[in-house]
């Protein structure tokens, strides 16, 4: 008999020998096998998705096993309201009659301390602490600082967020011709961009000073190396010139060092403009229609005109006119200003002079002579005067910070000094060489700084420059901290306190850059008697 074929094997291999088919083909059914192993466990329910054994937890809370709800706002019974009430109650007749016995004594002490000047001019100051000084920014204009253009000026604007800079160049060069630029930065602005202004002014001639205007946030002046004063809108980016003198018989014929934006006693919402010039002449201008800023009135500084005080040399210039290079209005009474000039001087003036000008140049007004006193000079030029703006309302006569300033030149001394008197108070050396520009603290009455320069200059060849500042609170005879502007062989041209963000302090200096400093709360803050300690610098060394 043949072997019977398994069920996979192909049908011919179920063929005999002789060829004949002895078996069909057929399909055998599967054979399942029940697992017992998964029976069992879905039997049981347990869970096999990990090898280790059952975990076991325990909840165990962690705050106080008891708690109480106290209502804070539900009303209140009519019973606990008048219990409350009466705990309450106060005794009015006691009171009266103890207002009355006291009464008398605390009017005393309430008028004393009416009369008190212990807290003159203090104020609570609710910002946070600052400790040290810091650089916050670094602004510049690249193109003006790949033609060594140098900032000449800084100021701020009404809202104390803007801060301008003019560009021109105070150590050689062909300033009249050479392009320069005003450049403007709004410091509260969202992506500053330290070395993008956000305004770019193109002007013809070297700008050696800038004013903002003092209520117009978008107006500031500036005074060019030609002799020119322009007034531009910074709102304005087509053409932003909004005033302008030109070159007539009435503009300066040397550069014009600075420009100071008046009152106008006649249009209180229109003011007038200022210039200052070394080739002697003060002039004030009015802004006309057309767009020209007309001569008002001016003024002209002549040797001859100058008083003498006692002890002071004579000027040699004869009739010649003295090169005025800055000013400074008295901050208690407005017909009072002072000024630096070439020679040394700083001379006490007055726009109510009436005294005609020994001043030969032609001009559409009458020039008056200014100058009142001469004080104590310098050794050499004097770059920058500037006014105390602290003085009480009601002041003893003939004394009192009112009439106190600075001033600083070319020797590298600041002086002090009273109006009422020609030598000064304090003579302090800061700078081995060249100080070129001093101001006033407008928040700390003891406070001055001070932008310094070293070198040969003939405004200027100069080298390391400093931000000097200064606290008499401290000492009289050297700063209170001294900040270092730039790297390497530059000076400080410039600085201006910020009067709205009174921590603020801006300096340029000769390699185009504007640093803004904040300062630390030693400086600005006023102390209690501050106010008193300056009254007793000025009376103890007068006397």
């Amino acid at each position: 008999a043949a072997p019977r074929p398994l069920p996979w094997e192909p049908a011919e291999r179920a063929v005999g020998a002789g060829g004949a088919a002895m078996f069909a083909d057929r399909t055998a059914p599967g054979a399942d096998v029940e697992s017992v192993w998964r029976s069992a466990r879905s039997a049981r329910c347990e869970a096999k998705s990990c090898q280790t054994g059952k975990i076991s937890t325990v909840e165990t809370a962690v705050q106080s096993h008891s708690s109480q709800d106290a209502g804070v706002q539900t009303d209140q019974s009519k019973d606990a309201v008048q219990d409350f009430q009466q705990e309450v109650q106060a005794d009015y007749t006691g009171l009266l009659s103890f207002l009355r016995k006291v009464e008398d004594a605390v009017i005393k002490e309430l008028n004393k301390n009416w009369k008190s000047r212990a807290f003159d001019g203090f104020e609570v100051n609710w910002t946070d602490q600052n400790e040290t000084v810091l650089c916050l920014h670094t602004l510049s204009y690249p193109e003006a600082q790949d033609q060594n253009l140098q900032v000449t000026s800084v100021s701020w604007n009404a809202t104390g967020s803007v801060i301008a800079c003019s560009y021109g160049r105070l150590d050689g060069g062909d300033w009249s011709t050479e392009k320069s630029y005003i450049c403007t930065w709004n410091l509260d602005r969202r992506g500053l961009n330290p070395q993008h202004p956000d305004l770019v002014v193109d002007v013809p001639s070297s700008v050696m000073c800038l004013a903002f205007h003092p209520s117009q946030p978008s107006l500031v002046a500036g005074g060019l190396f030609s002799g020119e004063l322009v007034v531009w809108d910074t709102g304005r980016t087509d053409d932003p010139v909004v005033w302008r003198t030109g070159l007539t018989d009435d503009t300066h014929t040397d550069p014009v060092y600075q420009v100071n934006w008046l009152p106008d006693a006649q249009h209180r919402n229109q003011a007038r403009l200022l210039s200052v010039s070394t080739d002697g002449k003060i002039l004030v201008w009015r802004e006309e229609r057309d767009g020209r800023l007309a001569l008002a009135e001016g003024f002209a500084v002549v040797a001859q005109q100058i008083p003498r005080g006692t002890g002071l040399k004579k000027f040699a210039w004869g009739e010649a006119a003295v090169g005025v290079t800055s000013l400074s209005f008295s901050h208690f009474d407005p017909r009072v200003f002072v000024v630096g000039v070439e020679g040394g001087y700083s001379l006490k003036c007055s726009t109510a002079a009436e005294t005609l000008a020994l001043h030969r140049t032609g001009s559409s007004v009458p020039l008056r002579a200014p100058a009142e006193l001469a004080f104590s000079p310098h050794g050499g030029p004097v770059y920058s005067v500037s006014c105390s703006p602290f003085h009480r309302q009601v002041l003893r006569i003939n004394a009192g910070p009112a009439n106190l300033f600075l001033s600083c030149g070319t020797d590298g001394q600041a002086h002090l000094h009273s109006m009422l008197q020609t030598q000064p108070l304090v003579s302090l050396q800061l700078s081995k060489k060249y100080l070129f520009c001093v101001r006033w603290s407008p928040v700390r009455p003891l406070v001055f700084a001070a932008a310094s320069g070293e070198g040969n200059c003939n405004k200027c060849f100069c080298s390391v420059g400093d931000v000097h500042l200064f606290d008499f609170e401290k000492s009289s005879q050297k700063p209170a901290l001294s900040l270092k502007q730039a790297a390497g062989e530059h000076p400080v041209y410039c600085v201006e306190f910020n009067t709205k963000q009174t921590r603020l302090l801006a300096a340029g200096d000769a390699t185009g850059t504007v640093k803004v400093w904040q300062l630390s709360s030693d400086f600005t803050e006023q102390g209690p008697r501050e106010m008193s300690h300056l009254e007793q610098l000025a009376s103890e060394i007068t006397d």
